[in-house]
């Protein structure tokens, strides 16, 4: 029988996690877990309660975070979605202009990170109960902080200027530079590339490239 195998899937701001991720969870039909959509979620929820950049950190911020009750939705058969409230927020939501220009921000308060610390671990043992074999969760700090035991620890990265042609070419406003700052220098859980996590430029190779490069991994992985 094959284990449970955990992927841990870290980078920066268009680096191909989420494009990557999809494509190993649909080639396993392991869940799926985007964490950064978990912080756009968290971050939109906010906003819709009225609070703003000003309010980082105050009671106001605390007192609305023990207000947010997370559960989880498995949305096209394999993708764990985030929901506040029993609120599902649509992409065009997590994705907007407002959000992107603030998400770092509010994903740098350790009080949002603890909030969904404890959410995201506990998304390994909800997969496996729902009968996955694996999952591969993306983000900043997987491998560093959330799963540090992950099973295999993947790092992308790729140059600014290919990942704002990447962004442009997706049609999405998102301060690359900004957030890739703000993303490394934070104090709690910032991003780095651990040591034992296997690095891939996805500047230099292809998408399909970076696939076959993390299938190899997962397919050299003892069973």
């Amino acid at each position: 029988m094959n284990p449970f195998i955990v992927v841990a899937m870290d980078g920066g701001a268009a680096t191909g996690k989420s494009s990557s991720s999809k494509i190993i969870s649909e080639k396993y039909n392991w869940m799926h877990i985007d964490t950064g959509s978990h912080y756009r979620t968290v971050t939109r929820a906010l906003i819709d309660q009225g609070l703003s950049v000003q309010d980082l950190p105050t009671k106001k911020l605390d007192d609305t975070i023990k207000s947010l009750e997370p559960s989880t939705k498995i949305v096209a058969d394999r993708v764990a979605s985030l929901m506040i409230n029993e609120r599902l927020y649509q992409s065009e939501h997590l994705r907007s202009e407002k959000v992107n220009n603030v998400v770092s921000d509010f994903a740098a308060e350790p009080i949002i990170r603890y909030f969904l610390l404890n959410y995201q671990r506990n998304l390994v043992p909800f997969a496996k109960e729902n009968g996955y074999s694996g999952i591969v969760m993306e983000g900043r700090d997987i491998g560093s902080v959330v799963l540090p035991d992950a099973d295999l620890r993947f790092f992308l990265h790729a140059d600014l200027d290919a990942r704002k042609k990447r962004r442009e070419k997706e049609g999405i406003a998102d301060e690359v530079e900004k957030r890739d700052k703000m993303d490394s220098s934070r104090k709690v859980a910032p991003l780095v590339c651990v040591n034992g996590a296997i690095s891939i430029d996805s500047g230099i190779h292809s998408l399909e490239e970076v696939v076959q490069i993390i299938c190899d991994k997962i397919e050299e992985y003892p069973s």
